[in-house]
């Protein structure tokens, strides 16, 4: 196996050769300690606050694409082979400010600043893509950033007039010539990296990926770090081993087979949201309320699994569609439900050197109704306290099969059967569904934390059945979204 022993990334207009890097180096470091372009802020060090925004561009299926990501949380040795552009790195055509930043000025977007620079770059890849957004469209795009002082509504005045600012910059110019550059670093080696006794690898391919694993069972696997970077920032976990999975390209494939729609571990919550909304449009409200932006760029949909978090966003509403997992060890695979891959609190079945290569979603079939709900403190960019999915199929009237499932309300994503075991037989009616919550403390016993007492968890999760059967019946429930 080729290797090699440097970290090599574009950074604004110049290339960075990094020899010495540990698993635990973050991006933000670097830019401010060693590369000295301080600005990009820590606010957070958590991926919250987005003052550390800057926008990472990467080869794709459809070219060169730039998102914006957390730099507090994304590692160093995530970024090899990419193009990492700062705040600095923003000019007009005319080599002045950029038509984003003219038209915070001209808006008085910016008041102490500190967040500033988060937002600008944040609204740079929006600008990159929509130059005239809608304030929809911008309120999504900012949803991973937050303002103490201006109260946002001058931010989104900016962010509507940039457009009339400019649509074209030396970066857009240059595309072609930052695409030939990120070309030349690939060179389809493994690369091995160490510091301080800290060793960070990335493999060559998926079937090195496999080898490796084999070989060294016990290395952390880091797919988008949105969870591994706070053990990093706000715990101060030492990782000996860690392996950076996010660039092999041959997991981020989503493709239709059949009747179920194949998803590669590494698609992005943000990759995959045309492709899930186009066969299970009910995900819609749902998808656009996990985490911002950058998170969503980040953060990937195996990494949400393989976490084990009993209050991860994707679980619930995938084990309602009857999703499964696809386990890789070495050459071999294995095929098993998604809800049988949670054992119990922090514990899943996944041996040493295992890894999750994909995730089958089966489409909806004839006569089932479908929704996802997600209730949490804030309606944006929040941890979800109680989530569920919900799967129900009905034939002449009579409920003849349903799913689902919860997070929040045990130590792992888990399934409600014996409400599920009340419905079936049943007709479809409010009566049924509001007869059937009495079930629901048989097949959970929630327990009261930060986010929600036990009550709350189990009132709240009886109520989400009621407005499943509004929502069937086409009457608006009292919020337009649940919070």
């Amino acid at each position: 196996m080729a290797l090699r022993h440097e970290i090599r990334f574009l950074l604004n207009d110049h290339m960075e050769s990094c020899p010495q890097v540990a698993a635990t180096d973050m991006l933000l470091d670097h830019l401010r300690l060693q590369s000295r372009l301080r600005g990009t802020k820590e606010g957070c060090a958590e991926g919250d606050c987005g003052a550390c925004t800057v926008l990472v561009g990467r080869i794709g299926a459809d070219g060169l694409i730039y998102e914006p990501v957390n730099a507090c949380i994304r590692p160093l040795a995530s970024v090899n082979g990419c193009h990492v552009v700062t705040i600095e790195h923003l000019r007009g055509a005319d080599g002045g400010l950029h038509p984003v930043q003219r038209a915070m000025v001209a808006h008085h977007g910016s008041q102490c600043g500190f967040c500033t620079p988060g937002f600008v770059m944040a609204l740079y890849a929006l600008w990159m893509e929509t130059p005239h957004p809608t304030e929809s469209q911008i309120e999504r795009a900012l949803q991973g950033n937050l303002c103490r002082c201006t109260g946002y509504a001058p931010i989104i005045r900016a962010a509507l007039a940039m457009g009339a600012h400019g649509t074209s910059d030396p970066l857009q110019d240059e595309r072609q010539t930052v695409t030939s550059t990120l070309g030349g670093l690939r060179d389809n080696r493994r690369v091995d990296v160490a510091k301080g006794g800290s060793r960070a690898v990335l493999p060559a391919s998926v079937d090195d990926l496999a080898d490796f694993l084999s070989q060294h069972p016990d290395a952390r696997i880091i797919a988008g770090a949105t969870d591994v970077g706070l053990w990093v920032t706000k715990f101060l976990r030492d990782l000996p081993l860690a392996v950076f999975i996010g660039h092999l390209d041959d997991l981020r494939a989503v493709h239709l087979s059949g009747d179920a729609l194949h998803i590669g571990a590494l698609v992005s919550y943000e990759d995959a949201r045309a492709p899930l909304l186009q066969h299970y449009p009910h995900l819609a409200r749902y998808w656009d309320r996990i985490a911002g932006w950058q998170v969503r760029a980040m953060g990937t949909l195996g990494g949400n699994i393989a976490n084990g978090s009993p209050i991860g966003d994707t679980p619930p509403p995938f084990i309602a569609l009857g999703a499964k997992l696809v386990l890789r060890h070495g050459d071999k695979r294995r095929e098993i439900p998604l809800e049988d891959f949670f054992l119990d609190y922090g514990k899943q079945d996944r041996s040493a050197g295992e890894f999750i290569e994909s995730i089958i979603l089966p489409r909806p079939g004839p006569n089932t109704l479908h929704a996802a709900y997600k209730v949490s403190k804030r309606r944006d960019e929040d941890i979800s306290a109680i989530a569920a999915g919900f799967s129900v199929t009905v034939d002449d009237g009579i409920i003849t099969a349903a799913r689902l499932a919860f997070g929040g309300m045990a130590a792992t994503p888990k399934r409600a059967t014996r409400t599920e075991a009340a419905l079936i037989g049943q007709p479809f009616a409010e009566t049924s569904l509001r007869h059937a919550t009495d079930a629901l403390p048989q097949d959970f016993t929630p327990l009261s934390d930060m986010r929600a007492s036990a009550g709350y968890r189990m009132r709240v999760a009886q109520n989400l059945l009621h407005r499943f059967w509004l929502d069937t019946q086409g009457t608006p429930a009292m919020l337009e979204d649940v919070t």
